[in-house]
């Protein structure tokens, strides 16, 4: 099952045997001052110097969030998202809780990209969330992440976030909202408050990968959050879900990228090793 994302001139197919697609997650202010002043001042200078090193740095498709306080959602989103898609040619992820922001932004990227398809952030089990994003992304052709939690929160286990995923795709199905348009997020959580917490996300991605062959993506920091030396739990930890299922995660690029090349030519997603010769040839001439 392939997942399609389009800007307005380029195409990334998500799929699992495919290499391992980046979303790139800076253009998000939670705990970035300097990007939720520029939000809240209307500067997209600093929004667009975010995207081109993104790309720069490897990201496949750029998340867009712009929900710091001050800021107006509906306004900001869709000039945000303009300013990404002038910026670089990667296709999107419209991160809002908001939905009057997120049609916003949906219709701005149909102006500039009729033919395009973005990916929005996200919906989940909760009824509210259900009956709010998922007849939007009906609406546009979109594709959407699937938060596997519900109105009682992250289920503790991976069987019972399945069962959130089911809900979901059920929904998704009586909207004709094609599977292929669907990526689950299993969710992650620390390690430091709960030595169990990788593995039961481990456990729901299997589980989904097993049922539906949905594509994934993961938050994947998550999980060494209030940990020292917390970038070697990251990339370890990418490489396992990487190997379990997920293929688009959502992650700081230019920390990670290694990591996850190295993984793919380990899992013969990368013939001849050429991806990561290429990247290991670029990081040498940036010196």
């Amino acid at each position: 099952m392939e997942t399609i994302l389009k800007s307005a001139s380029k195409t990334v197919v998500i799929g699992p045997d495919k290499p391992t697609v980046f979303i790139g997650e800076r253009i998000n202010p939670t705990g970035k001052k300097k990007l939720a002043a520029a939000l809240v001042a209307g500067d997209l200078d600093y929004v667009r110097a975010q995207a081109t090193a993104q790309v720069d740095a490897g990201a496949d498709v750029l998340d867009v969030n712009v929900g710091a306080a001050g800021v107006d959602e509906p306004d900001m989103l869709p000039r945000a998202v303009q300013a990404v898609m002038e910026a670089v040619d990667s296709p999107v992820c419209i991160d809002t809780a908001n939905l009057t922001a997120l049609r916003a932004a949906l219709e701005m990227h149909k102006q500039l990209a009729p033919e395009g398809k973005p990916l929005v952030n996200s919906v989940n089990g909760e009824q509210s969330r259900l009956d709010g994003v998922l007849p939007l992304v009906a609406e546009y052709g979109a594709a959407v992440i699937c938060l596997a939690m519900d109105d009682d929160g992250i289920p503790a286990t991976g069987e019972a976030r399945l069962d959130v995923v089911r809900r979901i795709v059920e929904r998704a199905d009586a909207l004709d909202i094609p599977r292929e348009n669907l990526v689950v997020d299993c969710l992650a959580l620390t390690v430091g408050a709960d030595n169990q917490a990788a593995v039961v996300t481990l456990d729901a991605i299997r589980r989904v990968k097993e049922e539906y062959g949905l594509n994934m993506t993961l938050g994947a920091s998550n999980v060494s959050f209030g940990l020292p030396d917390r970038m070697t739990v990251n990339w370890i930890f990418l490489a396992m879900v990487i190997q379990s299922g997920v293929n688009c995660p959502i992650v700081d690029v230019a920390k990670v990228r290694t990591a996850v090349l190295a993984t793919d030519l380990l899992l013969g997603r990368d013939s001849y090793g050429m991806r990561y010769i290429s990247a290991y040839k670029k990081s040498l001439r940036a010196g």
